[in-house]
């Protein structure tokens, strides 16, 4: 069967909900911050969860704005302000001044996939003025060491993330990684409005479908924080909307209305059946990114590395 796919933990639990699936052990909430921002919660408690939403157990928030791809200061401060409290929500590690690595992942070269390398372009990086100066540096009795790291891809170093990542969390020993990655949507209006963070990791690559090793706590030692935003969907979904917006406009017309029954009586798998016939062979595997994805980039990038830097300089979010 052909799926549909998604990063976004939101549009599983959604899915789950048209279908009527039981879900048991994943709790969902919602909270409407203002007319134009929500942050939604799906937490993932049970093993019996983590495999019906095919997601790791763990925390999943997500920050939908719908005007995210405007041009209002005001209003991504207002986002950055919240995605620095979801970090503090989400991040364990407990300490005075904490030692965080942030891990910008993607490739720079390819402006859908470029978002982390671009995020840790515009953080405020202290570690290495602490180790040389110490922490009175900053005029402040209390501050957190940030590094960041770039690792590229694959087909750029012949490594994994997880291998380089690993090796600099053995050198630096970080309390805590953060890690930033462009996503996959299965909604097409999510595109650049959303941003999801997780405590359960990242898998590098996952937004098209390249699944590397995983970056997470068991895979390096340390908790690995996880900030994502959807820059491309796949062409099954745009068939899939497609698809959805041909059988209301035929139902709505007298000469079309039987044709639109009948695919309308289509189930999801002969729906999923129909669709890859469509696609096969040479449009399953494109993905699709909005004609003006490099501001749209440009633009997330200074949102949630505000976000990052308000978490961990302007404030001691952790003491």
């Amino acid at each position: 069967m052909y799926q549909i796919r998604t990063d976004l933990a939101l549009e599983t639990q959604e899915k789950m909900q048209e279908d009527k699936v039981e879900l048991k052990g994943v709790r969902f909430s919602e909270e409407h911050v203002s007319k134009n921002l929500t942050i939604s919660t799906v937490v993932i408690e049970t093993e019996n969860g983590a495999k019906a939403m095919e997601k790791p157990k763990g925390t999943y928030i997500t920050i939908e704005a719908s005007n995210m791809d405007e041009e209002d200061e005001d209003y991504h401060r207002e986002i950055s302000e919240q995605l620095a409290r979801v970090l503090k929500q989400l991040i364990s590690v407990k300490k005075e001044d904490v030692s965080v690595l942030i891990v910008g992942l993607g490739n720079r070269a390819v402006t859908p996939d470029a978002l982390g390398p671009r995020v840790v372009d515009n953080l405020y990086i202290t570690r290495h003025i602490i180790n040389e100066y110490g922490k009175y540096a900053f005029g402040k009795e209390h501050v957190n060491r940030v590094s960041s790291i770039v690792p590229g891809v694959m087909a750029q170093t012949g490594m994994e993330s997880m291998e380089i990542v690993n090796g600099i969390v053995k050198e630096t020993k970080p309390d805590v990684v953060i890690a930033i990655d462009a996503l996959a949507a299965r909604n097409t209006k999510r595109l650049n409005r959303t941003i999801q963070v997780t405590d359960t990791g990242i898998n590098p690559g996952s937004g098209v479908g390249n699944h590397r090793h995983g970056l997470n706590e068991k895979s390096i030692g340390v908790p690995v924080i996880a900030i994502g935003v959807p820059t491309v969907v796949d062409a099954a979904t745009i068939v899939n909307d497609t698809m959805f917006n041909l059988i209301t406009a035929m139902n709505q017309s007298s000469e079309l209305k039987t044709l639109g029954n009948t695919l309308g009586e289509l189930n999801e798998t002969e729906k999923y059946e129909l669709i890859r016939e469509l696609l096969s062979p040479n449009l399953n595997t494109m993905f699709v990114t909005p004609k003006d994805i490099d501001e749209s980039v440009k633009r997330l990038s200074f949102t949630i590395s505000e976000g990052l830097n308000i978490a961990l300089i302007d404030h001691n979010i952790f003491a």
